[in-house]
């Protein structure tokens, strides 16, 4: 008999392309979906009940809420592989509905299963990440995933300002594309190996089964251990701010630049498309490069900072091209070595291996809870008040998220995740 034929695996960079690609689908799903609400509305003759099921329960909001505290769950019992290999098939399959919609029911089914599907993968790819990543590269791996996240709506963006003449089949050719990438994605992770961590971890837990030693590792420890709650407030601290104000804008962006500055649909997409293009820069260049080196409370410090001036001026200065070339340069700037690339890799190295990905996906659980319930409140806020004290409160909320990780950001560059849990939970 012949030898089976053993599958190649993915290591290396190419497995971290694999598994950060994730983030480009998960944004570019997000945008997507932003960019065509109206054409859908208008096609389907949707009322203002449908567009608020439509936005709660995307990606954006509950729906990637959902998915991550279930995937948080299944990668840690079951393992990362697991997810690797079904869950990108889920995504496709919510794509493809939405790609197709003809009504309403369908638009709506196929964005929530996308959106779990979504958040299925976000606690796996950054956990994955780091803990296949060498200890000195370990802040460039993870930042490979908030590169993905900001190529993802810079090029969306773009594609809605060349396919905007086309009117809803554009919009349908945007989806396509995430379909075909998910596809390729789909298929590069296929030889991915299991963790080595995990595996490692599993083993040793199994042991600890048949001998009856094995300590309750669910969410109550997280919260019963004092290493653990200090972790969470601080990693819930700046990502929940921060996305109070960043995940309302990607969603809101282009109608507060249509409605307050006056620009046209396909001016404020441009503009957006040029606010992620600093993104990218920024995350290559900043975190990628420097955060493996450089003092990570510093850097943290600096995007936030920034991203504070950016709202400041967007919010007191009169809404023109000079300011919003400004806030667009800035707020770009700041994302790219911001709260989403620290939150990544933080959320990856402060819990142990048994919990890692049921932690973030319960930290991300809350985080879009918090974002679906302010993309509620928000525009109701501006219409009745202005935009000026929704500014001012998004500029708290960023203010909030600087002090927390300043005063929290902890001592973890270029040690292992095995030297990181020794010195945190003596084991």
């Amino acid at each position: 008999m012949g030898k089976a034929i053993k599958r190649k695996e993915t290591t290396g960079w190419l497995a971290t392309i694999a598994i950060a690609m994730a983030n480009y689908i998960e944004a570019g799903a997000i945008i997507a979906a932003a960019s065509s609400l109206t054409l859908w509305q208008t096609y389907l003759g949707i009322d203002s009940v449908g567009v608020g099921l439509l936005s709660a329960l995307s990606a954006n909001a509950l729906g990637a809420a959902v998915g991550a505290l279930l995937g948080g769950y299944i990668t840690d019992k079951y393992g990362r592989k697991i997810v690797f290999n079904y869950d990108l098939l889920v995504y496709m399959f919510g794509i493809l509905l939405i790609m197709l919609s003809f009504n309403f029911p369908m638009l709506l089914i196929g964005t929530i299963i996308t959106g779990i599907a979504v958040g299925v993968a976000v606690p796996v790819s950054w956990t994955y990440i780091a803990e296949e990543a060498p200890s000195k590269q370990r802040a460039a791996r993870v930042g490979a995933s908030q590169l993905a996240w900001s190529i993802g709506p810079m090029i969306t963006f773009a594609l809605a300002v060349l396919l905007e003449p086309l009117g809803l089949l554009g919009s349908r050719i945007i989806f396509f594309h995430l379909l075909v990438v998910a596809f390729v994605t789909w298929i590069l992770r296929r030889g991915l190996p299991e963790s080595r961590i995990w595996t490692e971890d599993n083993l040793k837990k199994q042991k600890e089964q048949q001998k009856t030693k094995l300590k309750k590792s669910s969410l109550k420890e997280l919260f019963s251990l004092a290493v653990n709650r200090q972790a969470l407030f601080l990693l819930i601290g700046i990502y929940l701010f921060w996305n109070l104000t960043a995940g309302a804008m990607g969603y809101f962006m282009p109608y507060i630049y249509e409605n307050v500055g006056g620009l046209s649909n396909g001016q404020a997409n441009l503009l957006q498309a040029f606010l992620w293009m600093f993104t990218v820069l920024t995350t290559y260049f900043g975190f990628m490069k420097l955060a493996d080196k450089v003092s990570q409370r510093f850097l943290f410090g600096l995007g936030a900072v920034i991203g504070v001036v950016a709202w400041i001026i967007l919010t007191f200065m009169p809404m023109n091209w000079v300011s919003l070339v400004l806030f667009v340069v800035l707020w770009g700037s700041a994302a790219g070595i911001g709260a989403q690339a620290f939150y990544a890799l933080w959320t990856s190295e402060l819990f142990v291996t048994r919990y890692r990905a049921s932690a973030q996906g319960f930290m991300y659980f809350l985080v879009r809870t918090g974002i679906a319930i302010w993309s509620f409140i928000l525009p109701i806020l501006m219409d009745a008040l202005s935009f000026t004290v929704a500014g001012v409160v998004m500029i708290i909320f960023l203010i909030i998220h600087l002090i927390i990780g300043i005063a929290l950001a902890p001592k973890t560059r270029g040690k292992t995740l095995e030297q990181i849990e020794e010195e945190r939970y003596g084991v």
